[in-house]
């Protein structure tokens, strides 16, 4: 194989290169085996007849094609490793000539990935503290213990109160008439939930148990059904029964039956250390992600279109892998959704973009930073892997070639150093 001409524009590269004559009749004589056993020769069983006779009866070209394909696939990876091409779609392709006598002359264009500038990377600065956890916060923790703990308990004896959970029956009229859905008998309300519109749980506080009352309300602006949106309206109600939580005391006690320790403030110093860790642990999500965002402004590259989209392709697969073991596909998603193909893509395409670039900027972080994979960290990575896959270690390098593998080893450690350089400040609280 001749590389005969390479020009690289941008993000594409034009390349043209030559087989030869020789590895030209060794491909022909390849296509012929291949073809043989489906051509029929007057005279002679399928399979049987010379390929000399096949190309007298067909003509001599009878087998380029066959043999163009078989030297394009083989060439194709040689030009692309001989012009170290990164590669990040399938090239276009043009068979050029043909000539017996001289081999296939080919024209591919390929798009490979940009020329990556990216600077400032060290030492950035994020705004990613632990929020102080106070004792508001601490108490906080202690009231939700106390809800979950409290029983429940009938009231008959007082009218109902927020927090209070009233069954209640209702039906609702607009301008005098009643209207769709606006009707229930024996509804489970808890007041102070805010499940209904705004006012009406308020108006059934101070009401007692078969007691008879109107509640008026104006439905909000941007209702969901449109005709009742904005207009006045009231419902007739009747309270059936009602009931309410009865709280224990938050003391010694109480933290006796609610965790593992024996005083109260041994339990308010676990919630705060829980919280802190809780805190801790948002704060460095906060900063990797903080981080993130920086790096990809501080990219600089002309990406092709083709590089988001594959990414995209990417997740459109990982979606539909997700949500396959609950029988939804693509297609089906879009029936439900009434929506097409292109805006079920769409909706990918920001964190393709995102993605993308985060990659573009780790992969030339690595090279800058002269990054390098030792094989007994390559070897531990497959040992990982195939604890996690639940296959074999042989298994797992059929699926990932070492050197994909050193790549993603490569831009893991990039990210590790700008973490290890950049500066968390304090800012305002998350």
């Amino acid at each position: 194989m001749e590389i005969i001409k390479n020009i690289k524009t941008g993000n594409t590269v034009e390349a043209e290169f030559k087989v030869g004559p020789e590895d030209f009749e060794q491909a022909l004589e390849k296509a012929y085996h291949k073809q043989k056993n489906n051509i029929a020769i007057p005279g002679f069983r399928k399979g049987k007849a010379t390929r000399k006779m096949v190309e007298k009866q067909y003509g001599e070209n009878v087998f380029y094609e066959e043999a163009v394909n078989v030297l394009y696939k083989k060439t194709i990876s040689e030009v692309i490793d001989e012009l170290n091409l990164d590669v990040v779609d399938m090239p276009d392709v043009e068979v050029v000539s043909v000539e017996k006598d001289e081999g296939v002359e080919f024209k591919a264009t390929f798009t490979v990935k940009p020329e990556v500038s990216i600077k400032g990377y060290l030492g950035l600065e994020v705004e990613a503290q632990p929020e102080e956890i106070t004792d508001d916060d601490i108490a906080g923790k202690l009231k939700e213990m106390q809800l979950r703990g409290a029983r429940i308990i009938d009231v008959e004896d007082r009218a109902a109160d927020m927090g209070d959970t009233v069954v209640f029956d209702f039906k609702g009229f607009c301008d005098g008439n009643a209207f769709a859905g606006g009707e229930a008998a024996n509804f489970s309300l808890e007041l102070g939930s805010g499940r209904f519109i705004p006012g009406f749980e308020e108006q059934i506080v101070g009401k007692s148990i078969g007691e008879d009352f109107e509640v008026n309300v104006t439905f909000p602006e941007d209702y969901q059904a449109t005709e009742l949106a904005g207009k006045e309206s009231v419902f007739k109600c009747k309270i059936n029964s009602m009931k309410s939580r009865e709280l224990v005391e938050i003391d010694d006690e109480f933290a006796k039956d609610v965790s593992e320790y024996d005083t109260l403030e041994e339990l308010k110093a676990d919630i705060k250390t829980k919280l802190e860790e809780e805190a801790a642990k948002k704060a460095d999500e906060h900063f990797e992600n903080e981080l993130s965002e920086k790096l990809i402004g501080l990219v600089e590259a002309d990406v092709p279109s083709v590089m988001y989209e594959n990414r995209i392709d990417d997740m459109v697969r990982d979606w539909e892998f997700k949500n396959k073991q609950h029988g939804m596909n693509v297609q089906t998603y879009l029936q439900y959704a009434n929506s097409t193909m292109e805006q079920f893509r769409e909706m990918f395409r920001e964190m393709s973009e995102k993605q993308v670039k985060m990659r573009l900027a780790l992969e030339k972080i690595a090279e800058l930073e002269k990054v390098e994979i030792e094989e007994e960290r390559i070897e531990a990575e497959y040992e990982k892997l195939s604890g996690f896959y639940k296959m074999s270690v042989e298994k797992v390098r059929e699926l990932i070639e070492a050197e994909a593998l050193s790549r993603d080893l490569k831009t893991e450690r990039a990210m590790e150093i700008v973490k290890e350089n950049a500066k968390r400040i304090k800012g305002e609280q998350q």
